[in-house]
């Protein structure tokens, strides 16, 4: 919720001192939208969360110094980079032990499900995007670059690897414990944000696996496309070489009636 003064032309302040409860349910989506989203794909009640009042009394805690606090001193302190920091490996942290929870949670209902715990601990770690896309859709400020579901960011594909690896170690098919995991999972996070942070660089991707992953399962039936359809290359004079495309029957008949008339 806090932002950073390059973050406020987005017009977030404005908002908020003009409609504070459209401001104050919008951060309450963003904190708790995954497990919001993790709720309703268990047909569990969505509102679940407000049971937690220590939650609620927290997040309606920040987001009021946030955007009220006096000569917007907490912004002032943010734009420092190691309070930056610092806040974003406390939510790395929180990711981490969102997704556990999510797996754990999925676990109980369905014991022996892979996908199902998959799918409720990535919810529970990067559903807040996906249901703050559903607010800004419902707001009339969405915008297709933003979808999760079309477009996922980095974040939500490392908390997807991460519901993987704690589901993998959740049904025992990787040795190693909880804390462990917890543990290298967190490091990983926290090694790519600070990086992220201090390089000023864009997130590091998995394009070089997903590019590989796609030729080998979606990409072999194109290129036998492609193959069917390359056209006979002849060299030319020159030495380059060109395409050539063979005379079709109509064609040569065409050229035949031509030499009779002019015979």
């Amino acid at each position: 919720m806090i932002q950073t003064p390059e973050q406020t032309v987005s017009g977030s302040v404005t908002v908020a001192w003009n409609n504070p409860l459209s401001s104050w349910l919008s951060a309450m989506l963003h904190c708790f939208g995954g497990g919001i989203l993790s709720c309703i794909l268990l047909a569990e009640p969505p509102l679940k969360f407000l049971t937690n009042h220590t939650n609620i009394l927290l997040a309606s805690s920040i987001w009021y110094i946030v955007f009220f606090c006096p000569r917007d001193l907490v912004s002032q302190g943010y734009s420092y980079q190691p309070i930056q920091m610092l806040a974003a490996g406390m939510k790395e942290v929180t990711r981490t032990w969102k997704i556990v929870s999510g797996v754990t949670h999925a676990s109980n209902y369905y014991r022996n499900s892979w996908i199902v715990m998959i799918t409720i601990g990535w919810a529970r770690g990067a559903g807040g995007a996906v249901v703050t896309s559903c607010e800004q859709l419902l707001k009339g400020d969405w915008k297709p670059t933003g979808n999760e579901w079309l477009k996922m960011s980095f974040p939500s594909k490392v908390t997807l690897l991460g519901s993987v690896l704690f589901t993998l170690q959740h049904t025992q098919h990787l040795a190693m414990s909880k804390h462990d995991l917890m543990f290298l999972y967190t490091i990983f996070l926290l090694t790519v944000k600070v990086r992220m942070m201090m390089t000023k660089s864009i997130p590091m991707t998995f394009a070089p696996v997903e590019d590989i992953l796609s030729r080998m399962l979606f990409g072999w039936q194109q290129q036998f496309l492609w193959g069917e359809k390359k056209p006979d290359v002849k060299p030319s004079s020159n030495g380059t070489a060109s395409s050539v495309s063979k005379p079709t029957t109509e064609e040569l008949d065409a050229a035949k009636r031509h030499a009779k008339k002019e015979d």
